[in-house]
């Protein structure tokens, strides 16, 4: 069996390539041609954290997984990440295991990679100014990815910590061509912003209707079992985009408040989901249809991303004799 770090995840993974095959997965997803399960989990109420197994069979890139993910809110982000993972890969053929290797890595660059992909579907084609809204993991790995896919010349970074999101803005800025700017708040930083990329804890709204440009393109990633990251009369107005609609309507932990909440509410009904990634490449439902028009992609994470970014990672240490062997006999 193959074991790779997180050093070699991240140095083996490419996010260009990433964007590229998560297109072709949430096709496959929305085709049914995926086998991806709710994700299940065990809590742990003391610390607010759970422990989920997320499996999936992409037969398209011949990857048969599972990702073992906690979330831990209460961990700092930075020396210990909130969230944490193991994958390990199986062979579809025999179900031998095949490979182990981190899944923190591949958790942050999938969700990233994924939010690019619905800014390259549903972002204006000339958006140019990103407001970034969190300080930890995923707003590095989005406002890394989403530079990958849009013309992004500004990019305002906004967090509960001014200390941190100066700290972020100064990091960014050392690595993506833009003018990376700490904004005093989020209605500041999502002031006259074409993307907004949330990536909080939040337990009150971070996106709210009256600090919103026409036409933004929202993506929000954030998880809080106790609140959300979008205020309902953004919800009610935009064009809401998601991976899965079971997955994103399903009850914790595998769905999302920011649509549950205003369901439950009477605010909108589940048809109000317009479709899911897959659905725009395939081409079955329409995107933008106007430039003023706001666009919402809710995310919760699908197995198939995962099981796309492990193929990428899995062929390219094998490519490269990259990883240790081990024997589990």
């Amino acid at each position: 069996m193959l074991v790779l770090s997180r050093s070699q995840v991240e140095d083996l993974l490419d996010m260009d390539s990433l964007i590229d095959s998560l297109a072709p997965a949430m096709a496959d997803l929305s085709a049914g041609r995926a086998s991806v399960p709710d994700r299940v989990a065990a809590l742990v109420p003391e610390r607010d954290g759970f422990l989920a197994a997320m499996p999936g069979f992409l037969a398209s890139a011949g990857t048969l997984m599972t990702k073992l993910v906690s979330l831990f809110p209460h961990n700092d982000g930075i020396r210990l990440p909130t969230h944490q993972a193991l994958i390990v890969a199986f062979d579809p053929d025999t179900g031998e295991p095949a490979a182990l290797l981190d899944g923190t890595a591949i958790t942050a660059a999938r969700t990233g990679a994924c939010s690019a992909l619905s800014a390259r579907l549903l972002a204006r084609e000339d958006a140019s100014v990103l407001a970034v809204l969190g300080t930890g993991v995923q707003a590095r790995s989005h406002a890394r990815a989403i530079c990958r896919v849009r013309p992004i010349r500004q990019i305002r970074v906004a967090g509960r910590d001014p200390a941190r999101a100066a700290a972020l803005a100064e990091e960014l800025a050392s690595v993506i061509e833009a003018d990376v700017q700490a904004a005093g708040s989020y209605a500041e930083a999502l002031d006259g912003a074409d993307i907004a990329a949330a990536t909080t804890h939040a337990i009150e709204p971070v996106i709210r209707r009256p600090w919103l440009t026409p036409g933004v393109h929202i993506t929000s990633v954030g998880y809080n079992p106790a609140g959300r990251e979008i205020d309902d009369a953004t919800v009610a107005e935009a064009l809401v985009c998601v991976e899965s609609r079971q997955a994103v309507l399903a009850p914790p932990p595998a769905g999302s408040n920011d649509l549950l909440m205003p369901i439950r509410d009477g605010l909108i009904t589940a048809d109000h989901v317009h479709a899911e990634l897959g659905e725009l490449i395939a081409g079955s439902k329409p995107g933008r249809t106007a430039p003023d028009q706001i666009t919402l992609f809710k995310s919760v994470g699908v197995a198939v991303q995962d099981a796309a970014a492990t193929a990428l990672v899995v062929a390219a240490a094998r490519r490269q004799s990259i990883g240790e062997e081990i024997s589990l006999r």
